[in-house]
C-alpha cells in the first residue's frame, strides 16, 4: 500500500470528546471514525488489524475443534422469553424494534439460546455429540458507560463460541483445551505476559468462571494476583473461603486495574434444559446437553493492545497483529535517484511477501517520522541518500527505539 493513495488522515491533536488513549490514538492515526459514543466505525488500516486479531482466534479456535457458523442479529422474543432473558427488567441492555408486521424483535447481545434452539434440530444422540460451534459476529449491546473508545462499545465485534457435551467429564476436558487456546491467543496478540487467568464468579451456573484480565490502568476491574503461585482473582471472589481453598495469603496478593479482554464459564443445562436440548445416552436414557460458553472480543482485545502498549509517540503494533510489518520511509524529496531506490526496494518488498505502507508522501521527514511512530509498526525502514552510497539502510524497532544500519538482502530477510 503506497500511502499516498490512503484515503485516512493522521490527526495532531486528540479529539476533544474521547478521554481513553486507545479511542484517541486510533482515531489520531486514522484506523478507526467515530460514528457516536460507542459506535466506531473501521477504516483501512483497522480493518487489517482487526481481520488479523480475528485470524489469530480463528486458527486457535479451528485448533480445538471449533466449527465457524454466523448466526443472526435479530432475535426471536419468544425464544429469549422461555429463557426469562427478554424481559428489560431482568436484562438492561437490549436494542428492541417494532416489526412493521407486527411482534418484536432485538439486536443479539449474546447467542446461548439461538444455538441452543439450532442444536434441537442436529442433536438426538450421544453420538451426536460433542459440537464445539462458534461465529463472528457483530452484538449489540444499550451500552451505558461508553466512554472507554472501542473497549466498551454499543455496538462490537464478538467471537463467542459454545460447547455442546454429554458427560461433566467431556466438558471438563474442553473447558481446560479452550482456557490453553486462550491463553495462546493473548500470547499471539502480544499481550500475554499482562493477561492473568482470573476467577471470577461463576453466577448460578458453577462455583466459578474464568476471566482473561489484562493489567492495565485503563482497567474497570480490580484483580489481586499471588505472582508466585501464577493464581489470580477478581475482587468479587476474594472471600476467605476462596483464599483458604487456593491456599493463597491475602497478605500477598498484589492488587491491579486490569481489561477484562476474554471470559470462560460453565452454563451447565440451563439453557438445554429450558430450551428442550436433550439426547439418548448408551441406555436409550433422555437427558440434557452439558454446555459451555467462550467469549473474546476482537473489537475490545484491539483495543486493549493500544492501552498496554501503547508510548509517548503513539501506537506499537506486535507484529502478527500489526496492518504491514514495515513502514517504508522514503526521503527522498526532490531527488529521483533516491525515489527510484526506494520504489523499487518497494516492489521487491512485495515480491519478498513482505506486508509493507510505504510511504511515498511529498511532505517533510520530520512529519514522515512522526506518522510513523504514531501509526505504529513493528519496523520502519528509511530510504535516503545514504542507500545510494553505502547500500545502507536504517531500521528502526517500533517497539524498542533500536536503530541499525542494514543491507538491502537484510531488511528484505527481516
Amino acid at each position: 500500500m503506497r500511502q499516498s493513495f490512503l484515503f485516512t488522515k493522521t490527526r495532531r491533536e486528540a479529539p476533544s470528546d474521547e478521554t481513553s488513549k486507545n479511542a484517541q490514538l486510533l482515531i489520531r492515526a486514522g484506523y478507526v471514525h467515530k460514528e457516536m459514543a460507542g459506535v466506531y466505525s473501521y477504516l483501512p488500516l483497522g480493518l487489517r488489524v482487526l481481520n488479523k486479531i480475528t485470524s489469530i482466534i480463528r486458527e486457535e479456535m479451528n485448533a480445538i475443534g471449533g466449527q465457524e457458523l454466523v448466526m443472526t442479529a435479530l432475535q426471536d422474543k419468544e425464544l429469549w422469553s422461555r429463557t426469562d432473558r427478554w424481559d428489560d427488567d431482568k436484562v438492561d441492555n437490549w436494542f428492541k424494534t417494532k416489526l412493521a408486521s407486527g411482534g418484536e424483535t432485538g439486536l443479539a447481545i449474546t447467542h446461548e439460546e439461538p444455538l441452543t434452539r439450532i442444536m434441537t434440530a442436529h442433536v438426538s444422540s450421544y453420538r451426536d455429540l460433542p459440537i464445539r460451534a462458534y461465529q463472528f459476529q457483530n452484538k449489540f449491546r444499550n451500552e451505558m458507560r461508553a466512554k472507554s473508545g472501542i473497549m466498551r462499545g454499543k455496538e462490537f465485534l464478538m467471537k463467542d463460541l459454545y460447547s455442546f457435551d454429554a458427560t461433566q467429564d467431556a466438558h471438563d476436558a474442553f473447558y481446560t483445551k479452550a482456557r490453553e487456546a486462550y491463553v495462546r491467543v493473548f500470547k499471539r496478540a502480544g499481550i500475554g505476559e499482562q493477561t492473568h487467568v482470573t476467577f471470577a464468579s461463576g453466577g448460578i451456573f458453577s462455583e466459578f468462571s474464568e476471566e482473561f484480565q489484562t493489567v492495565s490502568d485503563a482497567g474497570e476491574d480490580l484483580i489481586y494476583i499471588d505472582e508466585k503461585k501464577g493464581l489470580a482473582f477478581n475482587k468479587e471472589v476474594l472471600t476467605d473461603n476462596v483464599l483458604a481453598k487456593f491456599g493463597v495469603n491475602r497478605a500477598t496478593l498484589v492488587e491491579k486495574k486490569a481489561i477484562e479482554t476474554g471470559n470462560i464459564f460453565h452454563l451447565g443445562t440451563r439453557f438445554s434444559e429450558q430450551l428442550g436440548l436433550t439426547f439418548k445416552d448408551e441406555h436409550g436414557e433422555n437427558k440434557p446437553v452439558i454446555m459451555g460458553s467462550y467469549g473474546i472480543g476482537p473489537t475490545r482485545l484491539m483495543g486493549t493492545i493500544v492501552e498496554v502498549l501503547a508510548d509517548e509517540k503513539g501506537i506499537v503494533w506486535p507484529e502478527e497483529v500489526a496492518p504491514f510489518k514495515m513502514h517504508l520511509v522514503s526521503l527522498a524529496g526532490s531527488d529521483e535517484a533516491v525515489r527510484a531506490y526506494a520504489d523499487e526496494l518497494y516492489d521487491d518488498m512485495q515480491k519478498a511477501g513482505i506486508a509493507v505502507l510505504y510511504d511515498d508522501r511529498d511532505v517533510r521527514a520530520g512529519e514522515k517520522f512522526a506518522d510513523s511512530d504514531l501509526l505504529g509498526m513493528p519496523w520502519r525502514v528509511i530510504v535516503g541518500k545514504e542507500a545510494l552510497t553505502s547500500g545502507a539502510l536504517e531500521v528502526v524497532n517500533r517497539a524498542t527505539g533500536e536503530v541499525e544500519k542494514k543491507s538491502r538482502a537484510a531488511v528484505l530477510a527481516l
